[in-house]
């Protein structure tokens, strides 16, 4: 499988993006402002080729774990970054819950000039169990590169 982030437009300190896996696309992510010097827990990563891992250590794995028992083996993690660590796939609605991660989403919305992803969980529900596969299998590589078309 093959994943990307496409990113499609900015706000005034986000970013919104699709995320496919083999060119199909599964839903929103939302990031932080894309900024040429890193601010930590808020800018959105760069792009380029990374690679996925499953982190199974981190301190969201606790949280993860009792609200998705059923599915979760540990925070799908985006590995391979310059001067980024613990970069998660994750739920959250707003800037202000990405702390340097993609959140996911089913749709958005724009809000006083910055975006904001909406039913988050039940899209995290959908695409966890895709990455997980990635995860364990051979090509865990992850493509994010910019396209903005708004």
């Amino acid at each position: 499988m093959r994943i990307k982030i496409i990113r499609v437009a900015e706000g005034k300190q986000s970013t919104l993006s699709h995320l496919y896996i083999d060119g199909i696309f599964q839903c929103f992510l939302l990031e932080d402002k894309i900024r040429l010097v890193k601010i930590m827990k808020q800018t959105a990563i760069p792009t380029g080729e990374f690679y996925l891992t499953l982190n199974t250590w981190g301190g969201m794995n606790k949280t993860y774990a009792n609200t998705y028992p059923v599915m979760h083996r540990g925070m799908i993690e985006i590995d391979g970054l310059p001067t980024f660590d613990a970069v998660y796939i994750h739920v959250g609605n707003t800037i202000t819950q990405t702390a340097g991660c993609p959140l996911t989403g089913l749709s958005w919305i724009k809000k006083d000039g910055d975006f904001q992803v909406l039913q988050s969980r039940e899209a995290y529900k959908i695409i966890y169990p895709k990455l997980l596969k990635v995860v364990q299998g051979t090509d865990k590589g992850i493509l994010v590169e910019n396209n903005f078309q708004f």
